[in-house]
């Protein structure tokens, strides 16, 4: 069905950074499958450990315990401030989870009557109906309304906002720690902590969306990290099994009691085959070594377009972190991906006018070069 608008491309093979067409046409990838192969296309270790899974055991459903799954939750639960893990296939089912154990923690602790969750403008969590319904922005609901009931938006970095939606109907705060779809655009220092702060004071839950930032990303193994704060709930997915199909709701021991046997389920969550390739793909993501490679790398790519910005006047602003950024243009961005694209370099284009940058965690500075060079011809051709 027609619902990407596909480039123009057949890819057929991935190594490392590159990927190549059938014509035999190699581009570099600043993509990543939208930040999901933090390590690459091809990682041997994720591969081995996936194909040894796929000869001993591939599914029993969930009414069993299978040791892939037992080991990845209790990595993620040392890793982060979680206590459980509940195992689902993609980010819009983890961000469902989410959803319904607000809700369902809030009923059970305070009443019917608290179900609202406030999410942030701009922001997007997934297409399914409910996560769509958490989405802020409009063009996504267009032809499937009437949306889900019981949400609200605010500006995001906008505390006051926040502070007024607030009432005794609200059970949650929803939102991503750096909006991503909504244009690589990260908070203020003092946003996270307040919200944090905020939802203390009234007994709400807080929610981050680390479905995009996550693992690793930022250069620090969860964005919210680096601003000292932690959630009650936490949705994530993309690069956990980096590839392939995986999604997590982590959650703090007295929230997650709000979910008891039949009222929530998946049945390929957290399957065996797709456990081991995360749990692989998880071991190298989380060493400090590797963090610090990617704060290094991400410290030198915003450099080298701060550059790109002072001499090409169509970019208007660089924003990110790590090696998740944008480059907010005055005109509209899909020339440029194009001529990108002819070159032999893959990036993406958000809300229409911000290219955004999300290379391979495992990129080496060689290749961000290279990967800016041909930026900068591109720039060079759609400027002139």
């Amino acid at each position: 069905m027609t619902t990407y608008s596909r480039q123009p491309l057949v890819l057929v093979r991935g190594h490392g950074c590159r990927v190549w067409d059938e014509g035999g046409k190699p581009y570099l990838d600043f993509v990543a499958g939208l930040a999901v192969c933090n390590l690459g296309h091809a990682h041997p270790a994720v591969a081995q450990a996936a194909a040894a899974q796929l000869a001993k055991l591939v599914h029993v459903s969930n009414l069993y315990y299978t040791t892939p799954q037992i080991e990845l939750a209790e990595a993620l639960v040392r890793l982060t401030f979680a206590d459980r893990v509940f195992f689902c296939n993609s980010g819009a089912e983890a961000v469902e989870g989410a959803i319904k154990l607000c809700r369902r923690y809030a009923a059970t602790r305070f009443g019917p009557a608290r179900f609202r969750i406030i999410c942030m403008a701009n922001s997007f969590h997934g297409r399914t109906m409910g996560a769509l319904s958490a989405t802020g922005q409009e063009k996504f609901w267009q032809g499937y309304e009437p949306l889900l009931p019981g949400f609200a938006f605010v500006p995001f970095n906008d505390l006051e906002a926040l502070r007024e939606a607030v009432n005794h109907t609200v059970c949650a705060v929803m939102l991503e720690p750096i909006q991503g779809e909504g244009g690589v655009k990260p908070p203020a220092a003092d946003f996270l902590p307040a919200v944090r702060r905020l939802c203390d004071e009234q007994e709400i839950l807080l929610v981050f969306d680390e479905v995009q930032t996550g693992l690793g990303r930022t250069g620090r193994l969860f964005a919210h990290e680096h601003f000292g704060v932690a959630p009650d709930i936490m949705a994530i997915a993309k690069a956990l099994a980096n590839g392939l199909p995986m999604g997590a709701l982590l959650a703090k021991e007295e929230v997650a009691q709000a979910f008891t046997p039949g009222s929530h389920a998946s049945t390929f969550g957290g399957g065996p085959v797709i456990a081991a390739a995360a749990k692989a793909a998880l071991d190298l993501l989380s060493t400090p070594e590797f963090l610090a490679s990617v704060r290094d790398k991400g410290a030198y790519l915003e450099g080298r377009l701060q550059e790109l910005r002072a001499k090409f006047p169509i970019i208007r602003e660089v924003r990110g972190v790590g090696l998740m950024w944008g480059l907010e243009l005055n005109t509209e961005g899909a020339p440029l991906v194009a001529a990108c694209r002819e070159r032999g370099l893959l990036v993406n284009c958000t809300q229409n006018t911000v290219i955004r940058l999300l290379p391979p965690l495992i990129i080496e500075k060689a290749e961000l070069d290279e990967g800016l060079e041909i930026l900068a011809a591109a720039l060079e051709a759609t400027c002139s």
